[in-house]
């Protein structure tokens, strides 16, 4: 008897169900492809920039507790002239502390390089590098607290929960190398801001900064904890994650997008990644001794900073979008209210040469040119003493300082007032200096948003203005 076959019609799919239906089907192996295509994304985001970008990357060197302006690239001959004087115009309606009569620096300013640009002699090495520096001498900010003052610097908002700055960065250009995080703090200050100062607060998760120690311990110990799993074999670690994401991704096709969940995935496939290129990023004794010794590594008093640059150099070459370096300890930081002399003497002692050395080293190796080196911190300090030997927060004018990465070198742009205590000329906001930043590296601030809560959001708000002055 001939048996009789039964033919059922197979329902019609889409190719893109197909694919779906079978993505948990192919386990690891549709994980992995997924991902990478996910980090292609970001990494090719780049050939979409809004306009021709100078620089690929950034390493924020932050002096934390405000740098005084006033004794470091801002001379003022007025103020030595009339030291011991009233200020003859009014104080800002908001200060921070009590402050007497005007102050003169303790220190000389001296001309460096073909520009000729002033240095204070607290910064002998940084001096050598004059013709890289363009020091912007207008920069201000709203806030007269640390706390305040430092998210506005890292975040663009001082009483609101935003991301920073370098999570911006990370989320506009994408990752450079997938083996590593897009954005790295190293040593970071747990105060005045904390992990909010390198956050990605709505941004997706996968955008915020990787911390590498914290300020009050020694940079040597600034390494990814757990980076070396000595029970498991990658091999088993790998078998390990393909089933955890087997099961993550099952989740988000029965429950629906989480945006919570998808950073997870990402975040463990990076950190499974890291521990076959981080170690290597973070051996040192991979460098000559003649590197070492350019960033002050052969010295006690600048050997800790100095491995701090060293290891943004080291990031910086391997594709890290955002560096930040710290300085800072829990005792004198640069917040001289008093004994503005020792203080500012020992913070600079340790990181001139560190920071010299990094952009002298960049510059050898051509990583220089596309790479925007920021440095300054919350704030500067008053022109008037508070007490008789320090001075107050000043968020009115200040100094920072860019270097490589599009910027014109040896040049001092901006202005304060004859006795440097507020921006008058070329005035640059906090918000005009992060859409400089971010139009150095081929964003436009206005352009990159993200909508969260019903509305676009930016770092510089609804604020920021490039200052075109000093591209190259």
């Amino acid at each position: 008897m001939a048996r009789t076959q039964l033919c059922h019609p197979l329902p019609r799919i889409s190719r893109r169900q197909m694919l779906h239906r079978s993505a948990i089907g192919f386990g690891g192996l549709a994980a992995a492809s997924i991902l990478a295509g996910e980090e292609a994304a970001a990494a090719n985001r780049g050939q979409l920039l809004h306009h021709a970008a100078r620089a690929r990357r950034v390493i924020f060197l932050f002096m934390k507790g405000g740098p005084s302006h006033l004794d470091t690239f801002d001379f003022k001959p007025q103020l030595q002239k009339d030291s011991g004087k009233e200020l003859p115009f009014a104080k800002p309606r908001v200060q921070f502390a009590k402050t007497g009569n005007l102050l003169a620096s303790p220190w000389k300013f001296t001309r460096h390089g073909a520009s000729g640009l002033e240095v204070s002699e607290l910064f002998p090495h940084v001096a050598q590098c004059a013709d890289d520096l363009c020091v912007l001498s207008s920069v201000h900010g709203t806030n007269a607290a640390h706390g305040g003052a430092s998210l506005k610097l890292h975040t663009g908002s001082d009483n609101f929960v935003r991301p920073s700055m370098g999570a911006w960065v990370n989320y506009g250009l994408g990752t450079e190398n997938r083996n590593l995080p897009g954005f790295v703090t190293i040593c970071p200050t747990l105060a005045h801001g904390g992990v909010k100062n390198w956050s990605s607060a709505f941004l997706p998760a996968q955008y915020q900064g990787v911390p590498l120690g914290v300020a009050s311990q020694p940079s040597s110990q600034a390494t990814v904890k757990y980076i070396r799993n000595s029970r498991y074999t990658p091999e088993l670690q790998r078998l390990q994650l393909d089933l955890l994401g087997g099961l993550n991704r099952d989740h988000l096709q029965q429950a629906g997008p989480n945006a919570t969940l998808e950073a997870r995935i990402k975040s463990l496939e990076l950190a499974f990644r890291m521990q076959v290129e981080m170690p290597e990023c973070q051996d040192l004794s991979q460098e000559t001794d003649a590197t070492l010794r350019l960033y002050g590594m052969d010295q006690k008093v600048t050997e800790d900073f100095g491995r701090q640059c060293l290891l943004a150099r080291r990031f910086a070459e391997r594709g890290v979008r955002f560096i930040q370096v710290t300085h800072s300890d829990s005792k004198v930081q640069w917040d001289q209210h008093a004994n503005l002399k020792e203080g500012h003497t020992k913070n600079a002692l340790e990181v001139d040469k560190p920071i010299a050395g990094l952009l002298k080293d960049l510059k050898a190796r051509g990583l220089l040119r596309d790479t925007l080196v920021l440095w300054g911190g919350e704030f500067g300090r008053t022109p008037v003493a508070q007490g008789n030997n320090g001075r107050d927060h000043n968020p009115e004018g200040f100094s920072m300082w860019m270097a490589g990465g599009g910027v014109k070198g040896g040049i001092k742009y901006g202005a304060t007032d004859e006795y440097g205590y507020y921006a008058v000329e070329n005035k640059m906001h906090v918000h005009d200096m992060h859409a400089t930043l971010l139009h150095l590296l081929g964003l436009d601030h206005e352009r990159l948003t993200f909508r969260y809560a019903g509305r676009d959001f930016r770092l510089t708000d609804i604020a920021g203005n490039v200052h075109r002055e000093i591209l190259v």
